[in-house]
This record gives C-alpha cells, structure tokens and sequence, in this order.
C-alpha cells in the first residue's frame, strides 16, 4: 500500500475518532513496566507501549563539575538506534533520530528538575557524581519518545549509588549502596500526533509515517509544565496547544500510577 493510501486510510479513521487498533484518540496503547532487568547497571528499567519495547539504563561515575556549575553533579542522557530495533535505523555514528531521543528525554528531566543535582556534590569545584542515562530501544514501532521517557524515570527512581572509595578515589562499580538519586518530581511525557487536522495520542509506528506533525508535553506531579518539542513538517495551533497541554496534565496524572 502506497504511503497516500495508508494516509488515507488513517486519517479517514482518525477522523471517526477510532484508530487502527480499535483505541481512541486519547488512548494509550497498553503500558507494562519492568524494574530493574539489567543487574549490573545502577538502575535500570524496561518499558513497552503495544509493541514498541525500550530498555534503559543508569549508571553513575565521579567526575569534575562543569565550571559554570561547580557544586552540582552532571546529568547526561544518550540513545542508541540499533538496526535490530528497525529497519530504519542505521549502523554508524548518532544520526538525528538519536540525538533528538536523547536531548527530548533529557530536557523532560533536567527542566523538571527531576534530580536535586546539589545532592550530587563530593567536593565543590572538584568532584560530582555524573548520572549517565542510556537509552536501547528494542523494538521501534512508535512513539519511542514516551516509552524511553518512562524508562529513563522509572530507572531513575530505582537507581542507587555504587560503592565510593574516598581514600583511593575509586567508584566500586559492582558493589553498590542502598542510597537513591535524590528524586525531587516525577516528569512524565505525553506525545500527540496530528493527521489531515486530527490529533490523537501515542501513535503507532504506521501512523507516524504518515502524521504531519507532532508535539511531546511533559509535566510534573506539582502542576510544572516542564518541556515542549514539537516534530514534523505541519503546525499546531494556539488554541491546540492549549488543550494538548491540559491532557498532557490529565494524561501524565494516569501515567505517574504506572511509575
């Protein structure tokens, strides 16, 4: 079938109000959540929406602060696309789809201000912990944005510090404490698309082929709107994103139950 025709025939659906797979336009695809499947890592969770399966990953590290914030540890945030996950991935260095995962996902937890990062401070000007989130999708069919979000903050939550040697100034890789990050909020992302004027939530890996535009909304339990990234070639609105805004609120009320 031609990229028109499946167009077509999403946006003739959509505009019925019902999907492909008989959900709503407001319905997610079924969430499940595992904790804590990678052993070695600090934390670690895997997350599929309907098909679309990622596994992320925490690990920590001591390190110098950045110059301009000498007495806060360092967050980083890295996706890698493997074949294996889709045919549209490609081998080789980080391509766009990659670096947007990734700087998407770290703005939803930086400007959340997920982490207390003064919490991450040894010795100011000199060493931080440095909080390295690594995200694997397994299986890309759609809306990876919101699986690898829920992934990064459910790793998160769960991770706990490795062992520190102050006297030889050695992370212990293996072993590990009993201490948590310090989590201050839970970010939760929403991700809309929109198809011939019709937007609808989490869409599936055929429909972002043919989506004219998309939008992912993160907030926070405290009524914080965090992070906004729009994607695609088509526009939204003013009063559309005003609305997308207030279920983004009401979707990632639902979703922080899962987390």
């Amino acid at each position: 079938m031609s990229i028109n025709l499946v167009k077509d025939f999403m946006s003739a659906l959509v505009s019925k109000g019902t999907r492909e797979d008989n959900r709503g336009l407001f319905d997610y695809r079924d969430i499940q959540i595992e904790v804590n499947p990678l052993e070695r890592a600090c934390g670690s969770a895997k997350v599929t929406i309907g098909d679309t399966q990622v596994l992320v990953g925490v690990k920590m590290d001591v390190g110098e602060p950045f110059p301009d914030t000498p007495e806060e540890g360092i967050l980083m945030v890295n996706a890698e696309l493997s074949p294996l996950a889709s045919p549209d991935f490609e081998s080789g260095p980080p391509k766009f789809n990659s670096i947007e995962l990734a700087r998407v996902v770290d703005r939803g937890i930086r400007e959340s201000h997920c982490i207390d990062t003064s919490k991450l401070c040894i010795k100011p000007k000199e060493k931080v912990w440095m909080v390295f989130v690594d995200i694997y999708p397994l299986n890309a069919s759609g809306n990876l944005l919101d699986a690898a979000a829920i992934g990064a903050i459910v790793a998160l939550q769960n991770a706990v510090f490795p062992v520190y040697d102050e006297a030889e100034e050695k992370v212990k890789y293996k072993e590990f404490t009993k201490e948590k990050l310090p989590i201050e909020r839970t970010p939760v992302m929403a991700t809309f698309a929109k198809i011939n004027g019709t937007i609808f939530l989490d869409p599936s890996y055929r429909e972002e082929e043919v989506m004219d535009a998309r939008i992912s909304i993160t907030t926070t339990e405290k009524g914080l709107l965090a992070a906004m990234q729009k994607g695609g070639k088509g526009t939204f609105t003013f009063d559309e994103v005003a609305m997308l805004v207030d279920k983004a609120f009401e979707i990632g009320d639902n979703t922080r139950k899962l987390v």
